[in-house]
């Protein structure tokens, strides 16, 4: 009866009860002839007990209820009561508890998720270090031995000294490309990269990427070509260097773990305000397990081969942060020893 009472609905219930049990007890008494009352005495003692008791009730309960949700709120708002509260002022006539129990509740929930988002970014950041830790050691241990080496009397011999010089140079040049990676996907995920939007043809750009990585192709003997269809010329919206990253990665990656003696294709589709872009290759594949990660900084599938074909594993996380930063989304799909395809949507012109 009393669970969804207002305070107010609550003080006249508790004076009501309390004047109609003064009532009885008078006409108790005047039945056994302790005293006399009429009716009308009855109901002026009736309407003054009625009226006391709310008054004294309503201040009771609204001082205790003040006290009790002020200190709710210093905790859930964090000092911050609302206008009403600071002014020392309730309405009586809402439902108060039920409303604060609806902010606790509220409050309750956003601090699960903020503390559940907290635990990811920590096992985020504590396998980041970790990954980090993990692909500088390589070249920092296999500079530090060659060039140790060197020191200990290595660098008189000429059957190894330029060997030994050329290859530490090797392994500083890809420290300086993991730095200078980390340095981009940093740029992208603090909004610092400015995109130069521009329109330009996309059939040309993919002309462009083609011829810078014919030699690496040509190198496994793979067919870089455009899928059937794709030879129209469509314009897009985009940043066209950043986007020529995006391709060169793709493709660079098509060839890198293509089937030797294979082909890469690019395919467009339209899509009326949007245009589809896609990189399909038909090589070694990526295991079902591992498709949600092949954005993730330093994944690699096959990590000998990555290491030693001189990636970074950073790549296609800047890919998918350039395509973001666009406002647009990628994806891949693959099958094992048949291949994979990835496909990102850029806005038409």
């Amino acid at each position: 009866m009393f669970k969804n009472q207002t305070p107010q609905q609550l003080s006249v219930y508790i004076a009501a009860i309390s004047a109609f049990a003064i009532t009885l007890l008078a006409m108790l008494f005047n039945q056994i002839g302790i005293a006399t009352v009429n009716w009308t005495d009855l109901g002026l003692m009736f309407v003054a007990v009625f009226s006391v008791v709310f008054l004294a009730g309503y201040q009771f309960i609204r001082y205790y209820i003040f006290r009790r949700i002020k200190l709710i709120y210093k905790i859930i708002h964090r000092h911050k009561l609302p206008s009403d509260f600071k002014a020392g002022k309730l309405d009586m006539s809402k439902n108060i508890l039920e409303n604060v129990e609806k902010e606790v509740d509220e409050w309750a929930e956003q601090n699960d998720r903020e503390i559940e988002e907290l635990e990811r970014l920590a096992t985020y950041r504590r396998r980041f270090i970790g990954d980090v830790s993990h692909e500088l050691k390589t070249p920092i241990f296999n500079i530090q031995g060659f060039i140790h080496t060197l020191l200990d009397g290595a660098l008189h011999d000429p059957q190894v000294n330029m060997q030994y010089l050329q290859r530490a140079a090797k392994n500083v040049d890809r420290l300086q490309a993991i730095v200078e990676d980390l340095e981009t996907i940093n740029k992208l995920e603090a909004g610092q990269m400015i995109l130069d939007l521009r329109e330009f043809d996309l059939h040309n750009l993919v002309d462009e990427v083609y011829a810078d990585l014919e030699m690496r192709a040509h190198e496994r003997n793979i067919r870089l070509t455009f899928k059937e269809g794709a030879n129209q010329h469509f314009r897009v919206r985009a940043d066209k260097e950043s986007i020529r990253q995006v391709l060169i990665n793709l493709v660079h990656n098509s060839i890198k773990y293509g089937k030797e003696g294979g082909v890469t294709k690019i395919s467009f589709y339209d899509m009326e305000t949007y245009m589809l872009v896609e990189v399909s290759d038909n090589g070694i594949g990526i295991d079902p397990e591992h498709l949600n990660h092949v954005f993730d900084r330093f994944f690699r599938a096959d990590k000998h081969r990555s290491r030693e074909a001189g990636g970074t594993g950073l790549g296609l996380s800047i890919v998918k942060h350039i395509i973001e930063a666009h406002k647009q989304t990628i994806n891949v799909r693959s099958t094992q020893s048949q291949g994979s395809t990835f496909g990102f949507t850029l806005e038409k012109a």
